[in-house]
């Protein structure tokens, strides 16, 4: 029998190890960011065409490099970092494994232009699937120039497992954000299909941090500050009352390396408890300084995940800064049970002087003059009205109980009732039916919009004034996926750069509602891609029927039970909600009886 073990051909491995660092565009975004800061460079452009899969390019104005160090970047596992081993618990800079670029020139054609200051000439390097096909002198100013085109062109199954445009272009924001919030002494430049999306001078951080999410956000931001010999902890927290359904602004930072740590967040959600609603998440921008020798950054290919020698030190050492953070700016909630309320001066009363009463007396009143003769009998009767209310039915005493109460009172028991503001209990013949009022109205209500969305036979309402809200980079990117869908829906509404002005809402929207709602809507499709519906239209239908849905701990009288009971029924799919959780359990009568023996 022959041998059947080889060795894989370098392309294929190649390409294998790029399956591991470049899942998608974002990916290639990351590690170019990433080597033009180990670059040191002071000023870095991005740019990109079709979301990525057509050209993504980076040019810095770093360091650069000479023509055989350009050929040596592309070859795997070869790298200006680390020597020995020992090298990997001492690292300050973002890659040391040297898979990047060559995992990158094994799945695309790359276009490098590198030249250092001490150069004439710069060098111009092509390689496309890991193979060089051109090397020569060319003219480029100093720093590097690096084109990656094509993305997958070599992977077919790959590339079709890309998503939307819009998709990966979220994707890419994302990581930018990541890059640009660790590194506010870089100037960044990202340029999508010839537009500029954020132009980001040098600037301390708290300017960083506006400068990508808008102006309003400076004032959210909360400092928060500890240094021991654990660690050095700096940053800002959101405050509570800008809290988000989505967590959309969560960056931990350890050593100015984005890291993604349920430890840590876990500890930032403690300290924010009790301050915020549930469902909602803190925002947080947290930069931690360590001992390299302390932490383990070697443990996933993206690198984005750390392992900690002191977690516990750590966690107890955030959780108290944040929360001193909180405190020292008023955010926490206080009493003082010292203080007497009624003693406090109304605010309309303050800037005003006290003015002595007036007081007038009629020196003709006469208490035992009796001037109707049946006055008497007139005030005996009214007074006896007073405790007319008291001849009643002992039984009907107390009726004003829970409405479980009041239905086990009424001689005719109806076929539903609530148990304890979050479930309808019906009777059936052999069993008993336990509903989630919550998961049903949710089934309603998403089949219901889906039906409106379908049919395109939207029902607006105008409003009588407009409602403005300014949108982030990344909202506007995820309205505009989702507006046709929204105007089906019965929204009319206007986008003028990020200023996005709502004139019209469907019926079943009360105005008040309307922020809530699109803020809800563009945070629940931030947060979920193509893999998780169907289409556009079944994730918007999703979100809203999350947003709109009676929520637990709401009572509903019989008749808006019954309602809802009906609608569940009447749906196509009553076993399941949306999100696919069960909607109702039932008791059969002979596992109550069984029980009762």
């Amino acid at each position: 029998m022959p041998d059947i073990i080889a060795l894989l051909p370098d392309h294929v491995a190649n390409q294998i190890a790029a399956g591991e660092v470049i899942q998608r565009p974002a990916s290639v975004v990351k590690e170019l960011l990433e080597n033009a800061i180990d670059a040191k460079a002071k000023n870095i452009q991005l740019i990109i065409k079709d979301a990525g899969k057509t050209i993504i390019q980076v040019i810095d104005d770093g360091v650069g490099m000479s023509s055989t160090d350009v050929r040596m970047a592309f070859e795997r596992h070869a790298t200006s970092k680390i020597k020995k081993a020992n090298d990997l618990f001492s690292l300050s800079t973002k890659g040391f494994r040297g898979e990047a670029l060559a995992s990158i020139a094994a799945i695309a054609h790359v276009e490098t232009h590198t030249r250092r200051s001490e150069d004439e000439m710069a060098t111009c390097l092509k390689i496309e699937g890991s193979k060089v096909t051109h090397q020569d002198v060319s003219v480029a100013p100093k720093g590097t120039s690096i084109a990656v085109k094509n993305l997958f062109y070599n992977v077919t199954a790959r590339r079709n497992f890309l998503k939307s445009n819009n998709v990966e272009l979220r994707h890419i924001i994302d990581e930018f954000h990541r890059v640009a919030l660790a590194h506010p002494d870089i100037s960044f430049v990202f340029l999508q299909n010839g537009t500029e999306l954020f132009s980001l001078p040098k600037a301390k951080l708290r300017t960083r941090i506006v400068n990508i999410f808008g102006g309003k956000t400076n004032e959210k931001l909360v400092p928060v500050k500890e240094e021991t010999s654990v660690a050095l902890i700096e940053g800002f927290v959101v405050k509570p009352e800008y809290a988000r359904r989505n967590r959309g602004q969560q960056f931990f930072f350890v050593n100015q390396r984005f890291i993604k740590s349920p430890f840590l967040h876990h500890c930032i959600t403690n300290a924010f408890e009790g301050l915020i609603p549930k469902g909602y998440h803190p925002g947080y921008f947290i930069y931690l300084q360590v001992d390299p020798k302390t932490i383990d950054i070697n443990i996933h290919p993206t690198k984005t995940e750390i392992k900690f020698q002191e977690e516990q030190n750590l966690y107890a050492l955030l959780r108290s800064a944040v929360k001193h953070g909180l405190g020292m700016f008023q955010v926490s909630p206080t009493l003082d049970f010292n203080r007497d309320a009624s003693m406090d001066i109304p605010h309309g009363f303050k800037d005003k002087s006290p003015v002595l009463p007036t007081i007038e007396v009629d020196p003709n009143f006469n208490p035992f003059k009796n001037e109707n003769p049946n006055s008497n009998q007139s005030n005996s009767k009214s007074w006896e009205s007073l405790y007319s209310s008291l001849h009643t039915d002992p039984q009907s005493l107390g009726s004003e109980t829970t409405p479980e109460q009041e239905l086990l009172n009424i001689p005719e028991s109806p076929k539903v009732f609530q148990l304890f503001s979050k479930f309808i209990v019906s009777s059936m013949r052999s069993h008993l039916l336990i509903i989630n009022q919550n998961r049903a109205h949710q089934r309603v209500l998403y089949e219901s919009f889906l039906k409106t969305i379908s049919s395109q036979k939207k029902s607006t309402q105008k409003l009588l004034l407009p409602i403005p809200l300014v949108l982030e980079k990344e909202q506007i990117i995820v309205f505009q996926e989702a507006q046709e869908e929204l105007e089906a829906m019965g929204f009319e509404m206007t986008l003028n750069k990020n200023k996005l002005t709502i004139v019209g809402t469907p019926k079943f929207c009360s105005e008040k509602d309307v922020q809530k709602i699109i803020e809800g809507v563009l945070a629940f499709e931030t947060e979920t891609t193509e893999a998780d519906s169907f289409s556009v239209g079944d994730r918007l239908a999703k979100s809203m029927c999350q947003l709109l849905a009676i929520k637990t701990g709401t009572t509903l009288n019989v008749t808006e039970q019954k309602h809802l009971v009906d609608d569940l029924f009447g749906c196509k799919e009553t076993m399941l909600s949306p999100f696919n959780r069960q909607i109702f359990i039932t008791l059969e009568k002979r596992e109550i009886e069984k029980r009762m023996n």
